[in-house]
């Protein structure tokens, strides 16, 4: 399939490694319409990205990815939302306390670290943070990969400590993703279940659909073309549109991916565009 849009995109303002100017200049690259903006739990920024594309002839969508949870079932969902300002004020209501909650256990994750060796320093792994003002992860491994003790940010080492029970394997205190959705539509935009299939959120799709989920993300690097089918399904049956994209973070991804190698053909574009002018009520002022 030859896409058209990449709708999953984020950058050094949250954890990605390139800035908006290159994921955009990549995007003109690629020969791409258009380009969503989907930084973790926060909308700034999207007035740069929406002058760059028009600098280089590429149509943004100004989005975010949120962090949120099904408390019912007990896993993480991500969110994303479409249509969106940067001055957005549900959604960063509803998300500051994320992005502050976040900084503050990366820095005790950091300390943990250099408690157990670990040659990594506040200063150095805020380096990193500077656009997103938020320390995640992502910054404090690239600081070991800079230093030798590892050869990639998502290495053995990473899950080791990171994950599955590691020194520094916690996690913090999402949003109920109903709210997220729900912020979302009061903001002007179009909330969208991102990758189910990774996160096996199928289950969620009737549940936030009656609270206004427009859509959901049918194309992306861990998706399986039974992911793909499955998605196309329950948009039919419950009239939602499909997006897709790369869910592109740079030299942070977990895969090998480039900008447009997952995404929207522009018939899917064109059918996002007429959901949005059937279904008015779908966004709330």
């Amino acid at each position: 399939m030859n896409s058209a849009a990449d709708l999953h995109c984020h950058t050094t303002i949250s954890d990605g490694s390139d800035t908006i100017p290159q994921i955009v200049a990549e995007a003109q690259k690629a020969g791409l319409q258009f380009i969503a903006v989907t930084n973790h739990d926060t909308t700034r920024g999207l007035s740069q990205a929406f002058s760059e594309g028009k600098a280089q002839g590429i149509t943004v969508i100004g989005g975010i990815e949120i962090s949120a949870f099904d408390f019912k079932r007990n896993r993480k969902v991500h969110i994303l939302g479409y249509g969106l300002q940067e001055d957005s004020p549900y959604v960063q209501a509803l998300c500051n306390p994320l992005l502050k909650a976040r900084n503050l256990l990366s820095h005790e994750q950091l300390a943990v670290l250099r408690e157990h060796g670990y040659p990594v320093t506040a200063q150095e792994a805020d380096g990193y943070s500077t656009d997103s003002r938020v320390l995640y992860k992502q910054h404090i491994m690239q600081v070991l990969v800079d230093k030798g003790m590892t050869d990639s940010v998502y290495s053995d080492l990473y899950y080791r400590v990171f994950k599955n029970g590691g020194i520094v394997s916690r996690d913090i205190c999402y949003v109920d993703a109903a709210d997220a959705v729900d912020a979302v539509q009061k903001d002007g935009g179009y909330a969208v279940l991102a990758h189910p299939g990774q996160l096996d959120s199928w289950d969620l799709v009737p549940e936030l659909a009656e609270k206004g989920l427009a859509g959901i993300e049918k194309y992306h690097p861990d998706h399986t073309g039974t992911d793909c089918l499955r998605a196309q399904e329950l948009a039919v049956q419950y009239g939602l549109f499909v997006t897709g994209g790369s869910d592109y973070h740079g030299n942070f991804s977990k895969k090998p991916v480039c900008i447009g190698s997952y995404g929207c053909s522009e018939e899917e574009m064109n059918f996002f565009y007429k959901w949005q002018a059937e279904k008015p009520a779908g966004r709330k002022k």
